[in-house]
């Protein structure tokens, strides 16, 4: 049932986010627009389309959900074998979506640190790029 489920909420999650369904879903909206002066904008008429919309989303909602699961379990995965591939990685940041928030703070915070130092050290690479390239200038 899983697997059946998974195959109906790929392609649904394809087709509702295809130009298509928007195109679709434009012309019902006109259409139920166009049908309120013959309706004279009744109650049903109002909840025809509050009905259809509310549905609608909440059927969508959970095959979304489920779209996004599955997804973030894949980057997972290939993230995890990714560290694992690469010597020089800790390979304890596997599996990291269990760490606590706090825990998660700090490796935020380290990796900040590490954005900064490699920042600092590429401005002053570049910086000594500009003055080589300032230097041979002269000497032309």
């Amino acid at each position: 049932m899983r697997d059946k489920f998974r195959q109906i909420a790929h392609q649904t999650a394809e087709a509702v986010g295809s130009p298509w369904a928007f195109f679709a879903g434009v012309v019902i909206t006109i259409l139920w627009a166009a049908a309120g002066p013959a309706l004279h904008y009744s109650d049903t008429w109002q909840l025809i389309i509050n009905t259809g919309t509310t549905v609608a989303t909440f059927l969508i909602v959970f095959l979304i959900q489920n779209t996004q699961n599955r997804d973030a379990r894949v980057i997972h995965l290939k993230l995890d074998e990714l560290i694992r591939a690469v010597g020089s990685a800790r390979n304890e940041l596997v599996h990291m979506e269990g760490l606590s928030d706090a825990e998660l703070d700090r490796l935020y915070e380290e990796f900040q640190r590490l954005k900064e130092h490699a920042t600092t050290g590429l401005q002053r690479i570049e910086a000594s790029r500009k003055r080589k390239s300032a230097h041979k200038v002269r000497k032309s």
